[in-house]
């Protein structure tokens, strides 16, 4: 649907914004709200990126965080962050991932816990760090995966920005 591949397209302006890594992928992530409190059609509730925020950050992790980080003024119409999440569709240019080799918790984890029940994906995360099973483990929790088909190339471009030193010699 048309509808999802801008939200994907939205996704990957996201991703451009991350700073390169050769250890690491760059990612772009959408929070899309569909609570009936909030507006009649679905509203971009936050964006993320990798590494946006301190910390090694992911760009799931970063748009819960600013999700949740949202002022009165930001957000007059709802009270209650998490009942919104349960009403929020997540769309992210690559898999969510299920290891974190930092050691912080994985993004499908944190999605699981925000009670998402859609993910809408551009492509799955390539076995070049971790063998990631973010995909599976979102299945297993009881949220919908669906995987946006036609950006794929665009999304693991994206994802690689930066990693091709690291892709010949790690």
């Amino acid at each position: 649907d048309d509808q999802h591949i801008q939200y994907l397209h939205h996704a990957l302006m996201e991703a451009e914004k991350s700073v390169p890594s050769p250890t690491a992928f760059c990612v772009g992530c959408l929070l899309v709200a569909h609570h009936p409190f909030i507006a009649e059609s679905p509203v971009i509730l936050a964006t993320g990126y990798s590494r946006e925020l301190p910390g090694n950050t992911h760009a799931e992790a970063n748009a819960l965080e600013k999700a949740r980080n949202l002022s009165p003024e930001q957000s007059p119409t709802f009270s209650d962050i998490d009942d919104v999440l349960m009403h929020t569709d997540v769309y992210t240019t690559l898999e969510p991932c299920s290891v974190r080799t930092s050691g912080l918790s994985p993004c499908a984890d944190a999605l699981i816990t925000a009670g998402i029940r859609r993910c809408f994906i551009g492509v799955g995360e390539p076995d070049d760090f971790v063998q990631c099973e973010g995909a599976q483990k979102l299945r297993a929790a009881g949220c919908q995966v669906i995987w946006i088909k036609g950006l794929e190339d665009e999304c693991l471009a994206a994802a690689r920005k930066g990693n091709h030193e690291c892709l010949s010699t790690c």
